[in-house]
């Protein structure tokens, strides 16, 4: 995995996916809507033992556990953010991941089935992301467990 990529074919989600333990989840939910991506995802990550932090104002905890408000509240060492935000929001998204300071910084950001946002990548990428867009984390997480 090379930082400041941006990952489209399938035999370079494998090793990236491995790497993630540690994973924020912008635009979680909780057990209020359990069909909902942004909840059964999370779930199944945390059901494969991947620590889940949540960010979402919202939703104020997620599996028993308190939510962050924004980014700017990431902790350090986190593997990755997996987005499930709207392609407007991206980026913004990108923008405050950029401003964060280096060890607030996740190595990966993800954005979900159905998101994709060029431009942002290209940002982020340069920037020293690993970028994957339109895959699903769980997908992948049960592929390459």
């Amino acid at each position: 995995m090379m930082p400041g990529s941006i990952l489209t074919a399938e035999a370079d989600l494998a090793p990236v996916m491995r790497s993630m333990q540690r994973i924020a989840v912008l635009g979680i939910k909780d057990e209020r809507d359990p069909d909902q991506p942004a909840y059964s995802v999370p779930a199944t990550l945390e059901d494969l033992g991947k620590q889940i932090i949540g960010v979402n104002p919202v939703y104020p905890e997620t599996f028993g556990r308190k939510n962050l408000a924004s980014l700017t509240e990431l902790p350090e060492g986190l593997d990755a953010v997996v987005v499930f935000r709207r392609i407007d929001a991206i980026p913004g998204i990108a923008s405050e991941l950029i401003a964060l300071p280096s060890a607030q910084r996740p190595r990966i950001v993800w954005l979900q089935t159905g998101i994709r946002h060029d431009a942002a990548a290209e940002r982020l990428a340069q920037a020293g992301f690993t970028v994957v867009q339109d895959h699903c984390v769980g997908v992948y997480a049960h592929r390459y467990r």
